[in-house]
This record gives structure tokens, C-alpha cells and sequence, in this order.
């Protein structure tokens, strides 16, 4: 068995491939030989600092936080998988491997008709979009969603999702390519905002909810964008974890402003998002109104040269790992 191991905190080159001994299954648990994981920008952040986590997230020495692959063995308490059974899952760190022991209360079956270099780039950001937009900020159809970073791994699921179940969806982006993506497959009114200020191209339009992960000035800009009663809702801080609101503004408009970290979530707040996901999400995905978009796929060693494409923001969807040795 082989994993990608965090060796130091640092660069890409930290990330180094290696013998991996999986630790005894537990009763909860199932064991997936591993076909691909999905590389995330949370992987960065662990990547950059492996002593940051929370709730019950082990120390990551390997990094991955969603992998899909062929069911082993399964652990006494586990109902609904089977040896043999393709699955894909959200895992809290160690996804960067060949095999995996993985919480079976986290497993959702491979959707009809994908394959497991699809099925891993659906958990991590899946289950972001449904926490965050349809749980925290309560979004319905009829209403008004602004993703910023609209290509991203998060951006491109999310706005498939929106659109899916009835809301008007708009995003932002950083380049004409990624413009002329977000066009092509009709996911939203967009603009470059390299070119256009946000909060002037959808002055005219009703947004309800913005899901962000810039922060910084982009805060109070959301803010005055937003209608009455809208929601802001923060998955990161790119730009700045520290930006200065007026609070008139909140007040005035009824504004709701929150936050969150889907890693840090205790199981049981992950596991109702997977029944609903399972619920609302997967008929999505097997009807094909909703596709993964994978950018590039890099074999599961070469995990350094995925991590420099993610860093880099030039991508279009997902990156994946696939492990060439299964």
C-alpha cells in the first residue's frame, strides 16, 4: 500500500509517495481500495500547516478529502455496502492513498453512469454547497445565488446545483477563458472581475445569497449587493480573513452574515448532509442535469504537480489523483 505523505510543512515538494500501512478497520468503518481522489484547496492549507485541524479530524500526515473506489471489507456495524460495492466518500484527511478505511455513515454510492475518477470529484465540493447554500443560508428556488470563483471546483458544482432546483444563478471569474466557460455551458450571468466591479454588473438583479471565499473589500461590497434578508455565507478568506464592514449596512437590510469549515464538522452534521445530498443531489447527477467537471488528472504520485495547479488558479473544475496501481 502507498500514500502520499506530508513530510514538513511547506511547498509542493514536501509531498512525498510512500509505503503505507492502513490501520485495523473498525466497526463503523469500510475499507475502499482507492481508484481516485480529489484534490482540494483545503489539501493546500493542511499541506502549508499539518497541526491545524479541528472537531474530529486526526492530525493529516496524508492529505485528501474525498476518494471513490471499490469496497473491501466492511466493518461489524456497517448496513447498506457490500464487498464489491463502488462508492465514493468525504474523508477527514487520507485520501492521498491506495487504500482507505472510511466512515460508512459518509459513503454515498458511485452515481449511475460515472466513474470513479467522476464519482471523487463529487464529495468534498457536493457536500460544501449543500452545507453552506441550501442548510446554513436556507436557499430556495426563485432566489437569486452569486457564487465568486465560478470555475472552481466549488463554483462549477455549485452553480449546476443552483440551477438545477430553480435559482437564478451569477458568478465572477478572473479571465475570458473561464468566462467564455461559464457562457458555453450556460451556469450563470457572469462577469470578469479583472474588468467589471461585481456589484455594478448586478446592481439590477436580485441576490439573495452569495457564497464567498474571498473576503477581504469583497465583504462589505457583498453586503450593499445583497437584497433584504440575503445571506452571506464565508467558506474562506483569500484575500483577507480580516475586512471592515459598516454595520448599518447589516441592519438596515436585514442582512444575515456567517461562515463555516466543513472539515471540522462533527459526523453526525456530516452524515445529515449526506442523506440529503443522497436525497436531492444523486438524481441529479444520474438524470446528467448536473456533470463533474474535471480539469486535469494526475496519477496519484504526482500529487506535488496537482498541488501546483491548484495553487495556481488556472484550472476549470476539478483536479484528481487516480492510482494508477489499482
Amino acid at each position: 500500500m502507498k500514500a502520499i505523505y506530508i513530510t514538513q510543512a511547506g511547498g509542493p515538494e514536501v509531498l512525498q509517495y510512500k509505503d503505507y500501512h492502513l490501520p485495523q478497520l473498525q466497526q463503523h468503518e469500510v475499507q475502499i481500495a482507492v481508484r481516485a481522489a480529489g484534490v482540494n484547496r483545503s489539501d493546500i492549507l493542511t499541506r502549508n500547516n499539518p497541526d491545524a485541524y479541528g472537531g474530529d479530524t486526526p492530525k493529516a500526515q496524508i492529505p485528501g478529502l474525498e476518494v471513490a473506489g471499490e469496497v473491501l471489507a466492511v466493518g461489524e456495524q456497517v448496513k447498506g455496502f457490500k464487498v464489491g460495492d463502488a462508492v465514493c466518500a468525504l474523508v477527514p484527511g487520507g485520501g492521498y492513498a491506495t487504500h482507505s478505511n472510511v466512515d460508512a455513515r459518509l459513503c454515498l454510492p458511485v452515481p449511475e453512469g460515472l466513474s470513479y475518477t467522476e464519482a471523487a470529484a463529487l464529495p468534498e465540493v457536493v457536500f460544501t454547497v449543500w452545507f453552506n447554500v441550501f442548510q446554513q443560508a436556507k436557499a430556495k428556488e426563485g432566489e437569486g445565488l452569486l457564487i465568486h470563483g465560478g470555475t472552481s471546483g466549488i463554483g462549477v458544482m455549485g452553480l449546476q446545483i443552483a440551477k438545477a432546483l430553480g435559482l437564478k444563478t451569477f458568478t465572477t471569474v478572473g479571465s475570458q477563458e473561464k468566462l467564455d466557460f461559464i457562457e458555453e455551458h450556460q451556469l450563470a450571468k457572469g462577469i470578469n472581475y479583472k474588468e467589471t466591479a461585481f456589484e455594478e454588473a448586478f446592481k439590477n438583479d436580485k441576490i439573495d445569497v452569495i457564497l464567498d471565499m474571498v473576503g477581504g473589500d469583497y465583504t462589505q461590497r457583498n453586503l450593499e449587493l445583497l437584497n433584504t434578508k440575503g445571506r452571506l455565507i464565508h467558506i474562506n478568506g483569500m484575500k483577507s480573513l480580516t475586512p471592515q464592514i459598516n454595520l448599518w449596512t447589516m441592519m438596515s437590510k436585514q442582512l444575515i452574515l456567517s461562515g463555516s469549515l466543513l472539515k471540522p464538522q462533527p459526523v453526525e452534521v456530516k452524515k445529515r448532509i449526506a442523506r440529503e445530498v443522497k436525497e436531492k443531489v444523486w438524481p441529479l447527477l444520474a438524470s446528467g442535469q448536473v456533470k463533474p467537471i474535471i480539469h486535469k488528472v494526475f496519477k496519484l504520485e504526482e500529487a506535488a504537480q496537482a498541488h501546483q495547479l491548484m495553487e495556481s488558479s488556472a484550472h476549470i473544475g476539478k483536479i484528481i489523483l487516480e492510482n494508477s496501481a489499482s
